[in-house]
Parts: C-alpha cells; sequence; structure tokens
C-alpha cells in the first residue's frame, strides 16, 4: 500500500444509511431535529470534520453550516454544505432554513450533543435556537413587539440528545469494520515487528515507540479519540511490573505509571526486568477507526498465582465469546464475568483494585474507543449484529503488574458466535 492510498473519504451511500437511521430514531424519541456540535458527530453523518454545526430535521434534508474551512467541507460533505455566516445570527439562519419547524404553532423539540458541549457553548447555542423560533400566530399579526416578545421569551430549548446519538452509533456497517479490521492488521504487524526488540534492559518508552512507528507509517492518524470528559487516550499501553499497577485517572483497568504528573498514564522509563508481567494493552486507529487490544508478556516466567489470574482471565474471555450473541444483555456478560472472579478468589483484583476498580468488562469501539454499547451492570440494551466490542478481563496486584488480554469482536447475526477482529495472536508471550 502507497501512502497515497491511505486518503480515505466516507461513501456517500454510507452518509445516506446514517442520517436515515438517526432521523427515524428522532421521530421515534419525539424529537423535531437535532443539533451535531461534536467533531465525531459531525464527521460520522457528513463525511467531514470541518469546524460547524449539523442540523438534522426529522423531516426534512440535514443542512451543515461551516465555519471553516467551508472549501474543504463542500468537497467531503455528502450532506447540504453552507457557510456558518454570523454566528450570532444563527437563529435566524437556522429560521430560514427551516421555516416550517421553526414557525409552527409549537415550538420545535430539538436535541444536541450536551454529553460533549462546552457549557459556555451550550448557552449560547440554546438562546440562538431558541431566538430561531417563531410562530405563526405572531409572523400573520406582522407585529414587531409581538415578535421581540416571542424572541425574548426563547421557547424552544436545547434538550439533551447524547443517549439518542451514541445509540445509533452502535451498529457498524460493513464498511466500517473492514476499517476497524484494517487497524487490526496494522497494530498486529507492527506488533510482530517489534517483539523482538523486547527485552531485557529497554525500557517501556524506548520499547513502545518502535511500535508506534510500525502503525504511523501503516496509516496510523496519531491519536485515538475518546469522548469522555477530561480523558485521553495514547496510542498504548505498556507498563511492566509494579509500573504497570500504579493507578491512575484514566477509566480503565490498568493505567500505568506515566511520565510525570502531566502525563499520568502509559509507559514510563522503566526497564524491563526478567520474570514480570508486562502489559501491553494497544490501539490503532485507521480512517478514524480504531482497534484496541491487549497481550500479556514476560521475558522469563511469570509467578504462579501471576499465571493463575492469565488463565482466569482466558476462561472469562471463552465465557464472553459464548455470551456475545445477538439478543444477550449487556449486563449479563459483565455478571458472568464478576461470577468467574470470585470463583477463582480474585474478585479484589478484578479490572483493577481497591477503590480504583473499574465497573465493566467492555465497551464498544468504532471512531471513538469508549463508544456504546458497554458490558456493565444495568447496560441492559440487548447486544445486535454489527455491534463492536473490545472484551478487556484483566487482574491487577499492586506492586508486582497486571495480568489479561483484550479482543475486539463484531456481533453476528443469527446467534452465530461474535467474529474477532484483532489478529495478534491470543497467546502468553515469552521472551
Amino acid at each position: 500500500m502507497s501512502l497515497q492510498d491511505l486518503y480515505t473519504t466516507v461513501p456517500p451511500s454510507e452518509i445516506v444509511r446514517r442520517v436515515s437511521r438517526l432521523k427515524q430514531e428522532l421521530a421515534e424519541s419525539g424529537l423535531d431535529g437535532v443539533l451535531i456540535t461534536h467533531n465525531i458527530g459531525i464527521l460520522y453523518w457528513t463525511g467531514t470534520m470541518q469546524s460547524g454545526y449539523l442540523f438534522v430535521p426529522a423531516v426534512g434534508d440535514p443542512t451543515l453550516y461551516v465555519r471553516r474551512s467551508v472549501e474543504r467541507a463542500i468537497r467531503e460533505s455528502s450532506v447540504d454544505t453552507v457557510p456558518l455566516g454570523s454566528f450570532s445570527r444563527f437563529g435566524d439562519t437556522l429560521r430560514q432554513s427551516y421555516p416550517g419547524l421553526f414557525g409552527g404553532a409549537l415550538p420545535p423539540r430539538i436535541g444536541a450533543d450536551l454529553d460533549t458541549l462546552p457549557a459556555a457553548t451550550f448557552l449560547k447555542l440554546n438562546g440562538l435556537v431558541g431566538s430561531a423560533y417563531y410562530p405563526a400566530s405572531a409572523r400573520s399579526e406582522g407585529s414587531q413587539s409581538q415578535q421581540g416578545s416571542q424572541q425574548q421569551q426563547q421557547p424552544a430549548s436545547l434538550e439533551d440528545a447524547s443517549s439518542l446519538l451514541r445509540r445509533v452509533r452502535m451498529v457498524k456497517s460493513d464498511w466500517e469494520l473492514a476499517r476497524i479490521e484494517q487497524a487490526a492488521v496494522a497494530l498486529d504487524e507492527a506488533l510482530q515487528d517489534a517483539l523482538p526488540k523486547l527485552t531485557e534492559g529497554i525500557s517501556e518508552l524506548e520499547w513502545i515507540a518502535h511500535v508506534e512507528y510500525g502503525v504511523r507509517i501503516r496509516g496510523h492518524i496519531g491519536t485515538m479519540r475518546l469522548r469522555g470528559y477530561n480523558q485521553e487516550v495514547l496510542t498504548g499501553m505498556v507498563g511492566s511490573g509494579a509500573a504497570a499497577a500504579e493507578p491512575t485517572y484514566f477509566d480503565g483497568p490498568a493505567g500505568g505509571r506515566g511520565l510525570g504528573a502531566a502525563a499520568p498514564q502509559s509507559v514510563s522509563t522503566k526497564l524491563f526486568v526478567r520474570d514480570e508481567p508486562i502489559l501491553i494493552d494497544l490501539g490503532c486507529c485507521i480512517d478514524g477507526y480504531v482497534i484496541d487490544q491487549t497481550r500479556t508478556a514476560v521475558i522469563g516466567q511469570l509467578a504462579e498465582p501471576l499465571q493463575f489470574a492469565y488463565e482466569t482471565a482466558e476462561r472469562i474471555m471463552r465465557e464472553a465469546e459464548r455470551l456475545l450473541v445477538e439478543g444477550t444483555r449487556c449486563s449479563v456478560v459483565y455478571a458472568a464475568s464478576l461470577r468467574m472472579a470470585a470463583a477463582a478468589g480474585l474478585s479484589e483484583h478484578f479490572m483493577g483494585f481497591g477503590t480504583d476498580q473499574v465497573r465493566f468488562l467492555g465497551h464498544g469501539i468504532g471512531l471513538e474507543i469508549d463508544e456504546w454499547p458497554v458490558l456493565a451492570n444495568g447496560f441492559d440494551i440487548p447486544l445486535e449484529a454489527g455491534m463492536v466490542i473490545a472484551v478487556e478481563p484483566k487482574f491487577t496486584f499492586p506492586g508486582i503488574g497486571v495480568v489479561g488480554l483484550e479482543n475486539s469482536y463484531a456481533i453476528q447475526v443469527g446467534g452465530l458466535p461474535p467474529r474477532a477482529l484483532t489478529r495478534t495472536p491470543e497467546q502468553l508471550i515469552k521472551r
């Protein structure tokens, strides 16, 4: 593959399918439209990721209002794309674009991605959307004073549509699955190239640089996107011994020591030594889509308790595979993992340790690494064909290390077992 071949655009048919599904969800929820402000949402529903706002009505065609770059957005977008113009007049722009929606007898119900929208921007947009509503009664009377009164009341306001938007994106198309699989291949190839350099005396930082070089030249965009507020994720977390088991703010079962208070996760300058577990939790992002996988390595031999924990993680993975079929509720898969960890006497080490344990077994992946669905208590959405889930049973031993594994799977049609998307052989890597 040449570097030129790596530039990919989203097929228009993908955008048509996605917008159609979104409009169906809007209609079923009673929303009249949704304002999408987050870059990932704009990319998903238009095919471009330029700065602006996307408005999708339940009835009618969507419009992307672009701040910058208009020229590039028009070239890449598969929906109607126009300049944003004056932001202070965005309410007027919406009313002119959708007069039936913002000029009816009742104010429209408009959703937005409030889980990612900064509060200051929300307040501005909420006021502008409110000012867009000008009821037919006031318009027919032609009263300037009544028009001003209606706009001051701002009866239309933004509602939280975050759950709806995330739900629509849970099911991946064949095109999306192909992107994730391409990332999986690139990651496996880069890892295989780097494994011979995994030797005693090399640092975590130095070794992951070999992996990062390998995925980058294969098309990794250089970042993996995360939706969670104040959360960041790097290309990977490689941690050995006690450094891997150090807790951190990152919402995952293993964070890593990191390079200091400004980067308190992932690799450190610790050197690899014999007989310590090495957790290799890596990702790759191609065309915006991520793969997530973890393998455990050791230079020498694992101590018996760590070996037992690793084998327990493998058994939990096999049970998860059995349950990852259409119709299974996500919470059922998580509950099964808790029972197995308890039966092995490892509950206090499962998915972290103490107060730093996380309360999930797996998570959706796609354009972001923390997508829905989540294998967790209270997440009772049944699995559907096309969902992609990273399952990551891991055990943390403070002062000793972390062992476990992670595979990404696509849920299949008709009760078939899930299809593994990760390519690296699932086995304890011994150096």
